[in-house]
């Protein structure tokens, strides 16, 4: 009977008890910078040569750059496409495709298509990122479930992940620089294939976990993400401006938002600037956690990982992000082939299907997150009847300059309304995406961003 007792009261000190994931051990971490490459990837190419071994990425900027600006030329202009990828023969590419990309290959046989280029594996990063990366492959845990970080160095977390939810992480803490502020359009276009410039935005993204002077690890109460867009167009819109900031543990310290509205003068706590409250930027078409392929808190979905698999996907992105006009981008049922370059790549697949008594738009989630930078660079959306319904795809690109990551412009479809939307068009024509310093903490208070927000 004792023997009973205790073995119940372990079980439900188990079941009480926050999960915690252990890290990886030290002969495994081993292999980072070796078989892997410093943040995990495979360095090695696949069997028939069309993904290349990894060499370190691109580190330097062609020669038409000009120092400081935020627009990056393509290093690739000159390349041609492998082959073209149409209704006629998806099927030979059948396992590298995404149940959107084929969705789309057959609604519009006639006019989408897949332009496959030469596969160029660009992701680089700066030395201290790198540093702190292998140190978390055998520091950093996840706990509450998944939920929260410990044990983490700003850095990637789980560069050798066990789970979905270290994917997700390494996607949420991505390095894409210490702080980026640029100019932009959203264009949405309707069933009748009607385009309208739904906003233009100025965008600032900090990320004071990177700030090179910070020392040791991450807290949980840290913010490692936070952004203002200040809305100058159309003019129904101009004025308006929201802030949010995500902090490590959304668990404990879920996501603060702020909203300015002109029309009423003030500044005001907007709690709904998250999960799948449907963003008026995108006319609904997206949620707000679409943002980014996914951002904000993970705790109303489980996330399984599936394994990593050959992906064809939009990458190396320069032509349409920076060298496109929203005009040459934008077609009646979806975006030009001509601007989108496809590569293939290996990515981590990985489901998030929602909790019982949980409340979302999607069911389940399938997201395909580039092995190379942790960028979760598209995703499949199921609606209540398992039927697709939505589709994100960004735009990855390389900041040579710095090195990081780069990923601003996205697509979204919505297969139900037979609409899209995209964000981040002009963004070359408008000056591109340039790196600023962290602004101090006492401008991202409500009382700035009423400042700024007056008309």
């Amino acid at each position: 009977m004792k023997f009973k007792k205790a073995v119940l009261g372990c079980l439900m000190t188990a079941l009480l008890t926050p999960q915690v994931y252990a890290a990886v051990a030290a002969d495994k971490a081993a292999q980072l910078g070796s078989v892997l490459t410093d943040i995990g990837a495979e360095k090695a190419g696949n069997a028939d040569g069309s993904i290349p071994e990894y060499n370190g990425g691109l580190k330097t900027p062609p020669p038409q750059y000009n120092k400081g600006s935020g627009v990056r030329p393509d290093p690739f202009a000159d390349e041609k496409p492998l082959v073209s990828i149409t209704a006629a023969n998806m099927s030979a590419y059948d396992s590298k495709l995404t149940m959107a990309t084929k969705e789309l290959l057959k609604r519009f046989p006639d006019t989408f298509r897949v332009d496959l280029y030469p596969t160029h594996r660009t992701a680089a990063f700066p030395e201290y990122v790198i540093d702190n990366t292998k140190k978390n492959a055998t520091s950093a845990v996840t706990t509450d479930g998944g939920l929260g970080l410990k044990n983490a160095y700003p850095g990637y977390p789980f560069p050798i992940p066990q789970n979905g939810y270290e994917v997700m992480w390494n996607h949420l803490l991505r390095f894409v620089g210490v702080a980026v502020e640029g100019k932009y359009d959203t264009i949405n276009v309707d069933l009748n294939g009607q385009a309208t410039l739904a906003t233009t935005g100025i965008i600032r993204q900090e990320f004071p976990i990177y700030d090179p002077a910070k020392e040791g690890m991450i807290k949980e109460d840290d913010t490692f993400t936070r952004l203002t867009i200040h809305y100058t167009a159309p003019a129904r819109r101009a004025g308006e401006s929201i802030m949010s900031m995500d902090f490590v543990n959304s668990d404990k310290h879920p996501r603060r938002a702020w909203q300015y509205l002109p029309g009423q003068r003030r500044v005001k706590l907007a709690p709904s600037i998250s999960y799948d409250t449907p963003n008026p930027g995108t006319a609904g078409m997206s949620t707000y956690d679409d943002t980014w392929t996914f951002n904000g808190a993970m705790d109303r979905f489980n996330f399984k990982l599936i394994g990593k698999k050959e992906l064809i996907v939009p990458y190396n992105s320069y032509k349409l992000v920076y060298e496109s006009k929203g005009e040459d981008v934008i077609q009646e049922k979806h975006l030009n082939p001509d601007t989108v370059r496809w590569e293939l790549h290996r990515v981590w697949v990985v489901e998030a299907t929602l909790k019982p008594g949980k409340r979302h738009i999607y069911s389940k989630r399938i997201f395909y997150v580039d092995e190379d930078s942790w960028v979760a660079l598209t995703s499949d959306q199921y609606d209540a009847r398992d039927q697709l319904y939505r589709a994100g795809f960004s735009f990855y690109t390389t900041s040579y300059e710095i090195p990081a990551p780069q990923v601003d412009t996205m697509v979204v479809y919505d297969f139900v309304a037979g609409s899209y939307s995209l964000t981040g068009a002009n963004t070359g024509p408008y000056g591109g995406n340039v790196q600023v310093p962290l602004l101090p903490d006492r401008d991202w208070s409500p009382d700035a961003l009423a400042g700024a927000g007056v008309r």
